[in-house]
């Protein structure tokens, strides 16, 4: 009965969180240009929509399965909407790699015996999947409602030009800056109030002794340097697979126009 009120007040706290960030979201005001375009009677109301940016050019995974489809080469990509931003949060999370990858975790969480309240055997095991599928849940959608209500671009902007040093900086200083929807940079108050919201609401699920203030700010930093080394390969992969697969045949795909392929 606890587990499962524990997992109730995590649902409880999740829709809350995603409901705010639908309450509070703005759609961005159209530009003048495409304000009068959607004025005319000749034009398909589609075009309304050709300002918006796709959420990711090339559909690329790193590695060839884990999801990279919040990377833009795009460094002037036009800002996304709320709706937009929620749908790269559910393409993300909801990646059949992130099934596969709790699973992974939670054999490994079993076998060192990890969370030994959650037991041994088949139900032991399922408690420990449904722990880790519910991180991957809370970390994805509390970024984005975060993204939503301060207004923030979830998208990693490849720089993907320059010294291997500057791109390395680069890559670090992203995951503590975002792009504004308004084009601007500030800090990454999205990032960092996610993973905060997401270490606190593990408390509902975790084992008794794995809980309280100290583990969940251990459990934010662990997230945070998961984040580093993210950036490092959305950063990185391009010029790692035209090295080892020899996928470029002369050509950049980083420096490519948006939408074509690697």
């Amino acid at each position: 009965m606890m587990d499962r009120a524990r997992v109730l007040l995590l649902i409880i706290a999740s829709a809350a969180l995603l409901v705010n960030g639908f309450a509070f979201a703005q759609e961005l005001p159209k530009p003048p240009a495409e304000q009068q375009k959607a004025n005319l009677p000749n034009e398909p109301a589609q075009k309304s929509t050709s300002a918006i940016a796709p959420v990711n050019e090339d559909h690329e995974r790193i590695l060839f399965v884990i999801p990279a489809f919040g990377v833009t080469n795009n460094k002037d990509a036009p800002p996304m909407t709320a709706k937009q931003k929620l749908a790269l949060a559910s393409r993300s999370t909801f990646d059949p790699f992130m099934w596969v990858s709790s699973g992974i975790q939670a054999g490994v969480s079993q076998a060192t015996n990890e969370f030994p309240e959650y037991g041994r055997g088949g139900a032991g095991f399922g408690k420990r999947y449904g722990a880790a599928t519910l991180d991957a849940v809370n970390g994805g959608f509390a970024s984005t409602a975060f993204c939503i209500v301060l207004k923030q671009d979830p998208r990693y902007f490849r720089l993907g030009e320059g010294s291997i040093q500057e791109r390395f900086i680069y890559s670090i200083k992203q995951e503590l800056s975002a792009k504004s929807d308004k084009g601007g940079r500030q800090f990454n108050w999205s990032n960092v109030l996610g993973l905060l919201t997401s270490a606190a609401i593990s408390n509902a699920y975790y084992p008794q002794p794995n809980r309280g203030f100290g583990l969940t700010m251990n459990r934010f930093g662990v997230g945070l340097l998961w984040g580093f080394a993210g950036e490092w390969g959305d950063e990185f992969w391009p010029d790692v697979k035209r090295k080892l697969f020899h996928g470029s045949k002369g050509t950049n795909p980083v420096n490519s126009p948006p939408g074509t392929p690697p």
